[in-house]
């Protein structure tokens, strides 16, 4: 059976275009068509006019909805609400993601992901660990008493429980042994610098050697300095893929613009989102516009990815299409997900459908609507 998508406006690839039509079949795209050449025998479903758009990647997220899913006590269960809420968010793809705690609750998210992996759904992609391996002088909210060096026979214990389903780590890699670094990125694993005290230097000398990527761009790393460079500028000239939490918040409008400037099709976007939980290491509560810790240090964000797109039209002035790309593309070419990030023929039928208002009105998934 084929369904044609049509009465929409078409973004993919930096580009919006009327007057098309996408024929699915099965959970492919498998051709993108004039609106005046619906076959016959296809099921037509009218978008009314909203923007369609690929499905959204978050490459960075705690929790949606609740519980928690890394908080006291990770459980398949959280993951598979976490399924359930980001699909209705437009999000198709995630990486439910793993901060730093003691061995016992890492080991037991890794778990959870494995007895919900044959049960999933599928938007959820694999794991991210965020920690343990950081520099405690830049911990954020991570509790320093829990973050270390990285050793070859933990991270090999680690990687082999976890049967391929880590797929990337935030860590510091100033601090850590050559021989880590090297097995992680023999793995296939995406190696991310994030709460860093790196300098220039030591940026200059890592980025894309084998640090593919840079984590929530500005926090938990040095500022720029005058006198003192800091990491900062080593990303700009090496130019990793790099995420940044376009909340107005975590980082300030002003400062994304300027990241989008010196990074341009690096740069994309993630929610570090979390949820409210009184139980365990993170105990996230929400005040107002964010979450914090109890004592106050920020922590995760309350964002979507949708919403995350929208501040960067709203308040950036980044055109509607690349922001969708931010949000898409360039988070799918970095895990190497070559047939997502795109409405293409050929491409996976993971799609959002949402108004000019920024409310998510569908979402396409393995080409078959989810929300409406």
């Amino acid at each position: 059976m084929i369904t044609a998508l049509h009465n929409l406006q078409l973004i993919s690839d930096g580009v919006i275009t009327n007057g098309k039509v996408i024929l699915l079949q099965g959970d492919q795209i498998i051709d993108i068509i004039a609106d005046t050449d619906i076959p016959q025998d296809a099921t037509s479903i009218d978008l009314q006019g909203n923007y369609l758009a690929p499905g959204l990647i978050d490459l960075q997220i705690y929790g949606a909805g609740s519980p928690l899913f890394f908080g006291g006590d990770p459980s398949a269960d959280a993951l598979a609400q976490m399924e359930h809420q980001l699909l209705q968010e437009g999000c198709t793809g995630f990486l439910a993601t793993i901060a730093t705690n003691t061995d016992e609750i890492v080991e037991q998210g890794i778990e959870a992901a494995l007895q919900h992996w044959d049960k999933r759904m599928g938007n959820f992609l694999g794991l991210h660990l965020e920690g343990p391996y950081l520099n405690p002088k830049r911990c954020g909210a991570h509790p320093p008493a829990l973050i270390k060096k990285g050793t070859l026979a933990q991270v090999k214990n680690w990687v082999e429980k976890a049967n391929g389903l880590i797929k990337m780590i935030t860590l510091a890699p100033e601090l850590q042994d050559a021989e880590v670094l090297s097995y992680l990125n023999n793995q296939g694993i995406i190696l991310s610098s994030g709460h860093s005290n790196a300098t220039y230097a030591e940026g200059k000398a890592f980025l894309n050697k084998p640090i593919q990527a840079v984590t929530h761009l500005y926090n938990a790393m040095p500022p720029m300095h005058h006198r003192e460079p800091g990491y900062i500028p080593a990303i700009f000239e090496e130019r990793p893929y790099t995420s940044i939490v376009a909340d107005g918040i975590h980082v300030d409008y002003t400062m994304i613009r300027l990241a989008k400037r010196e990074l341009g099709d690096k740069l994309f976007l993630i929610t570090d989102a979390v949820s409210e939980s009184n139980k365990g290491t993170y105990q996230h509560q929400f005040k107002v516009d964010r979450y914090v810790m109890p004592d106050d240090t920020l922590s995760g964000s309350c964002l979507t990815m949708l919403k995350a797109v929208q501040n960067c039209v709203e308040h950036v002035g980044i055109e509607l299409a690349e922001a969708i790309n931010m949000a898409s593309l360039y988070p799918a070419q970095l895990i190497g997900a070559t047939t997502n990030g795109k409405i293409e023929k050929d491409f996976d039928g993971n799609m959002i459908v949402f108004d000019q208002a920024f409310n998510v009105k569908g979402t396409i998934f393995k080409g078959i609507t989810k929300t409406t």
